[in-house]
């Protein structure tokens, strides 16, 4: 197969300080043309930082000081600028992670396209209005004509990440490099997006360097596969020899950290530490602080290339001829199995309803006009019902917009319910005055998706720590010098056992939150949550933003609390792998409205409403399943201001009935647990018969 783009011993620097970061090291590797290649790895490992020395956009702190990277034998680094404008866009186009931050707020879609169009194809005004509205369409943007004239913030993201990609495939490249382009979607935009890239790529005999965190993407894209750890390849494979036998210690544990049913009663494998600083020269391997299979070796001699069976390569000491023993032994281990075996021990809690919501209804008013009267509702939820029971994790799943996270806030009464009835034990919420509120607020708290925007970037950790449990009069009250970091009193010594029962050392609590990894961070909010002593804890989407590994401490962190503390969880999300290992029950919602529940055994194993399959058929999957048929959703999730007649699901319901569009469907019952709201079950049989 003829290769598109070849790269030699790429060298990226980054002059931050007084050593410079070497944030690419010596990469190498090669695309051939029409092929999907997917380079993998953690956060901070360089992936992002290569795919922008290819396109030579660099920060202005960025600088390549060596190597090639070759397109058709072209030598785009020895280009200048002018000539490789002419190769950005056309022949090498990059979708960027982040479509909000990437298109222009003041431009519509169609000026931000034309701009592509103009710089590559000498189209007339005519054509390249057409183009646009073709460009569009391809991508499954309904309705192309009028929303090419719209601005990014009035598409959703799913259709922003769509625009990202018809701006970049305007000018027909050759080579696509797709910079995480699903971290932010929901599981089904996500297939859209992944299917869209694959006919797209099919058509056009396009090549993909797929830039990515996700295994589960990467088995159902890539042809080829490279890992990435710390600035340099440290693995390349074929996908099948990867995900059959993955080689580098590295790559088995990245596989030990994903979350899976089968893991719920056991402790997810962890890569300790972080990924080190790139701003050293290294001399041996630069895993050996995090490696289970670390040898004497490893830290004095960087380790070589070795080949494990034809196209499969590893860089590691393992695979060296005098340690054929070890080697050996290495192989036959297994690949998911933790390196220090874990097993939670299940507290037998009698359980006890902590939280009962009945018919919760949040509706926000649309206000138009000079004097700005009321002419509709956007009906965020509407008439939702759940119960969540002492020490147990419920799991609230379904698309961004759908309202998640307003029944989080309302729950907590951080929104004011339009209607219905939310009781914590006893006490009734939704009644209770401002004053009445905060003496029982300590009982149930949030954990928010984005940490670094929930903490206070001008306070210690420390005092993010003091400040809830001070508002709320918790614990001890003598006052903390935060000015002498030597002082010591009760309220300090309370700090430090929270802190390490968080999985972080005392010391750091004088620290800011920009001091910290994204996993560090989010441990700290935990420990804002958990200052207060809470029963409930939210927590909405804490590892969406997380590479698996550092997932895996978070869940084994809330799995850990879970059981020695007692406490309750909500648990919002779309990963349907972190539902599976860590819930108990899961209510898929749907528009404001919960479509089924039950117990995850249930609800995963055999899920009744149109919905819940096609979700649960999006997600990508590791093992090959000849019998997978992905369900594929027409259209965009409904804007709540305006819901469907009937059942909400109708228009993009595979299996809508003309009943669906007349009225809601009430519920069908299959089990003492499980419930779903759709027509295609009847409401008039007995359980028995539900199973047709």
């Amino acid at each position: 197969m003829k290769t598109l783009l070849a790269i030699d011993n790429l060298q990226t620097l980054l002059h931050t300080g007084s050593m410079p970061v070497r944030a690419v090291d010596g990469l190498s590797l090669t695309i051939s043309a029409g092929e999907t290649f997917a380079l993998l790895g953690e956060s901070g490992c360089g992936k992002s930082m290569t795919a922008l020395s290819i396109m030579r956009l660099l920060p202005d702190v960025g600088e390549i000081i060596a190597g090639q990277v070759r397109i058709n034998d072209i030598d785009i680094l020895r280009l200048p600028e002018t000539e490789m404008r002419k190769i950005r866009g056309k022949r090498i186009s990059m979708i960027f992670q982040e479509p909000m931050l990437s298109l222009n707020p003041v431009m519509t879609i169609a000026e931000q396209i034309h701009e592509v169009l103009q710089q590559h194809l000498n189209l007339s005004h005519q054509a390249t209005h057409a183009r646009i509205q073709e460009l569009l369409e391809q991508v499954g943007i309904s309705d192309a004509p009028r929303r090419m004239h719209e601005y990014p913030f009035q598409f959703s993201g799913g259709m922003k990440q769509r625009a990202m990609i018809a701006m970049a495939l305007a000018g027909e490249p050759e080579l696509l490099i797709a910079d995480e382009p699903t971290t932010a979607l929901d599981v089904t935009i996500q297939a859209q997006v992944l299917d869209l890239m694959r006919q797209i790529q099919q058509r056009n005999h396009m090549s993909i360097l797929l830039i990515t965190h996700d295994l589960g993407v990467v088995a159902e894209m890539a042809q080829r596969v490279a890992v990435m750890y710390a600035g340099e390849i440290v693995e390349q494979a074929t996908r099948n020899d990867f995900f059959d036998h993955p080689a580098h210690p590295y790559s088995r544990q990245l596989f030990a950290s994903l979350p899976e049913k089968q893991k719920r009663d056991q402790a997810l494998a962890v890569i300790q530490g972080n990924v080190p600083s790139l701003a050293q020269q290294f001399t041996g391997c630069r895993f050996v602080d995090r490696c289970n299979q670390a040898l004497g070796v490893c830290r004095h001699s960087i380790p070589q290339w070795h080949s494990v069976t034809d196209g499969h390569q590893v860089r590691c000491h393992l695979y060296d001829q005098e340690h054929t023993h070890i080697t050996n032994h290495f192989k036959t281990s297994s690949v998911t199995q933790p390196a220090n075996h874990i097993t939670f021990t299940i507290p037998t809690t009698s359980e006890s309803t902590l939280l009962q919501v009945t018919d919760l209804k949040v509706h926000f008013p649309i206000r138009k006009g000079l004097f700005k009267r009321i002419v509709g509702h956007v009906k965020a939820v509407d008439g939702v019902s759940l119960t969540i029971t002492t020490g147990k994790t419920l799991a609230l799943v379904g698309e961004s917009g759908c309202g998640k996270t307003t029944i989080g806030k309302s729950i907590l009464q951080l929104i004011q319910p339009t209607a219905g009835s939310v009781r914590f034990k006893t006490q009734e919420l939704v009644a209770l005055k401002r004053s009445q509120l905060r003496q029982i607020r300590a009982q149930f708290q949030i954990i928010f998706q984005d940490p670094y925007s929930s903490l206070n970037p001008r306070m210690r950790v420390i005092e993010i720590l003091q400040e809830g449990m001070d508002a709320l009069n918790v614990g001890t009250t003598d006052p903390i010098d935060t000015s002498n970091p030597a002082s010591t009193n009760s309220r300090e010594k309370e700090i430090d056992a929270l802190l390490q029962r968080v999985g972080l050392p005392a010391d750091v609590k004088w620290r800011f939150p920009h001091e910290f990894s994204g996993g560090q961070r989010q441990r700290i909010a935990i420990a804002r949550a958990l200052a207060v002593n809470p029963k409930l804890l939210i927590c909405d989407e804490p590892t969406s933003a997380l590479d698996v590994s550092v997932q895996a401490q978070i869940l084994n962190l809330l799995k850990s609390l879970q059981n020695n503390l007692g406490l309750a969880f909500l648990f919002i999300t779309h990963n349907i792998a972190v539902v599976e290992y860590l819930a108990d029950e899961v209510a898929v919602m749907y528009l404001g409205r919960i479509v089924e529940r039950g117990v995850i055994d249930e609800v995963i194993g055999q899920p009744k409403h149109p919905y819940t399959q096609a979700l649960l058929s999006s997600v990508p999957q590791i093992k090959p399943n000849p019998d997978r048929q992905i369900i594929h959703l027409k259209g965009d999730l409904p804007s709540p201001a305006t819901p469907p007649s009937g059942c909400h699901f109708h228009p993009r319901c595979p299996q809508a009935m003309p009943i669906c569009r007349k009225s809601y469907p009430s519920i069908s019952t299959f089990s003492s647990t499980h419930t779903v709201q759709c027509y295609l079950y009847s409401q008039d049989k007995d359980s028995a018969n539900y199973e047709h």
